[in-house]
């Protein structure tokens, strides 16, 4: 007969649930892992690892079937020939847009965490205390000191490599040696800082790839082939790192396609007793039961089974006593960049397809700067030459051809702008009971935009880009702003806030639900403010803290 009784479950699979699942069975928990999408194995299932483009019958582009059956897919570059399993079925899976937001979900156990971007940055003191400095929304409950030993902890890990710098509004953390930039990005880096006086930085990307072996995980190959899985465990995922940890402890029970559809909920003794489960393949409902529940199925989903559970006692959801569950919606918007040519590097080269890039921190509004808009941005880019498949207008055909695409073309550099969104209390999900999904479940309806600040920020977004280019050497530069919409960053964060007060947040400093003491939220919705570093290390740390702080207090039988 199945086990339908454990000490824990954690929902989903991604960043965040994979690190639940470690550090709970880690200290000895009984845990049951539930994955509402396939069975994804490390290693035996990146069936794409190792091809090229010209393996794939249109060369891994994008065909018309495809932009027909993904709609929402095919706004954005995430439309690849190579990688179309890894994202769900959007007839099966639809949601209403109140306003346009880029919804990428990945249904599959390890969820985001096998296709992510691994930029890993710490946030600072500037972030926890800027809504309490600026009056926005709600004051962190939290400050850097405290999350800090957590971020070192992940860090160590995780394994993160990047180079000390001692900036005050990106803190250095448990580094493994940093990748190098190549011969450009130095020059161009060295110029940046001498032209506005260190004020502006440039630096190599924090990212979670191994520059140094760790156990059972092999250092980044420089294949960068990421997004199709890592043979080698070259960087951060679920699959390589925490889920191997966690079996490793035989405490874990691993269900997929198991779709969580509420939290059940007691309220004589306000604490939940397990969750309600269907079957995806069959359509059965199953019971597991559990004394504490970690909800990792990603900012919106974790907000949908919130929304659906405990709707005889709070109407609007398990946690919705405040007002603010499916409030507060963020993501950095994007969608702004600069490019160009730089000149005089031509006996020059790089090693590999380095998997990672450049970073300039944060410098508007800090440091006596003002602004007409609240927070600030970051840019993100790399220098490279042009490869064998650019255009070469003299040239169509023939031997010509042939021989000068022997030779490496142009050196490109390139930056794009990740910009701070404020949490706005009318950003928000809810749920569209006037549609159902294929398994007549009802759905999210998204209503979010960006707003004044946003858009006066986005200004100098595009202005500095082509500025700091253009101070810096680099030629024949282009802008670009195509404003697209949130969610397109994949930084979904909010709608399950923490806070200081019951009153006005749904999750206290710990990430436990102020209405039900035993479930704790670990993935982008407890999100305050979203600052403009990429947010993943923060779910991990905040994941680790709250982890160990349920299994406390489940030991001294507080939950």
């Amino acid at each position: 007969m199945e086990n339908t009784n454990f000490d824990a479950i954690v929902v989903g699979s991604g960043i965040s649930g994979g690190w639940a699942a470690k550090e709970l069975t880690e200290k000895g928990l009984k845990v049951l892992l539930l994955e509402r999408g396939r069975n994804f194995e490390h290693i035996k299932d990146y069936v794409n690892a190792n091809k090229e483009f010209w393996d794939w019958p249109h060369r891994g582009q994008r065909t018309q079937a495809m932009i027909k059956a993904y709609p929402v897919l095919s706004r954005d570059y995430l439309m690849d020939e190579n990688i179309m399993d890894y994202w769900p079925n959007e007839q099966d899976c639809p949601y209403t847009e109140i306003k346009r937001f880029d919804w990428f979900r990945s249904y599959q156990m390890g969820g985001r965490s096998i296709m992510w971007g691994r930029q890993s940055y710490r946030l600072s003191d500037f972030d926890f205390e800027a809504n309490k400095k600026d009056g926005i929304a709600i004051d962190w409950p939290i400050r850097y000191h405290e999350i800090a030993p957590w971020y070192s902890y992940v860090e160590k890990f995780a394994g993160i490599n990047g180079s000390i710098e001692k900036l005050p509004q990106l803190p250095d953390g448990e580094f493994q040696p940093a990748m190098q930039m190549n011969v450009v990005e130095q020059h161009l880096a060295k110029k940046l800082g001498n032209t506005f006086h260190q004020n502006r930085r440039m630096i190599i990307g924090r990212s979670a790839n191994l520059t140094n072996n760790l156990p059972g995980r092999t250092k980044c190959q420089y294949r960068d082939k990421c997004a199709l899985g890592c043979p080698f465990g070259g960087y951060f995922s679920t699959q390589s790192s925490t889920l191997p940890a966690a079996l490793a402890t035989n405490n874990l029970t691993i269900k997929t396609w198991s779709i969580v559809i509420q939290i059940i909920y007691d309220k004589d003794k306000k604490k939940a007793t397990g969750v309600e489960v269907l079957d995806a393949l069959t359509n059965k409902t199953y019971i597991y039961n559990a004394k504490i529940i970690f909800l990792n199925a990603s900012t919106l989903n974790s907000t949908w089974i919130l929304m659906n559970s405990a709707t005889n006692i709070w109407p609007q959801g398990l946690g919705s006593s405040s007002g603010e569950l499916g409030h507060n919606l963020m993501d950095h918007h994007v969608g702004i960049d600069a490019s160009g040519d730089v000149e005089g590097f031509e006996d020059k080269y790089y090693y590999g397809r380095r998997a990672n890039g450049i970073y300039i921190p944060r410098y508007r509004n800090l440091f006596g700067d003002k602004r007409d808009y609240l927070r600030g941005f970051g840019y993100q880019g790399s220098a490279s030459r042009e490869g064998w498949n650019r255009n070469v207008a003299e040239y169509s055909i023939g031997k010509n051809l042939k021989d000068i695409l022997c030779e490496p073309g142009k050196w490109k550099f390139g930056i794009g702008a990740f910009g701070e969104m404020l949490p706005y209390h009318e950003n928000k999900v809810m749920l569209d009971n006037s549609k159902k999904d294929k398994w007549g479940l009802p759905i999210l309806a998204i209503d979010c935009e960006i707003k004044e600040n946003e858009k006066n920020m986005r200004k100098d977004m595009l202005n500095d880009a082509a500025e700091m280019l253009e101070k810096i050497g680099v030629k024949n530069i282009q802008t670009n702003d195509n404003a697209g919409a949130p969610g397109r960053a994949i930084h979904e964060m909010g709608t399950a806030r923490m806070g200081n007060s019951p009153k006005n947040s749904v999750l206290n400093k710990w990430n436990q639900v102020w209405d039900a003491k035993n479930v704790f939220v670990t993935d982008g919705s407890f999100m305050v403010s979203s600052a403009c570093q990429n947010p993943s290390l923060t779910y991990m740390a905040f994941t680790a803290r709250a982890a160990n702080y349920a299994f406390e207090e489940l030991k001294k039988g507080n939950i």
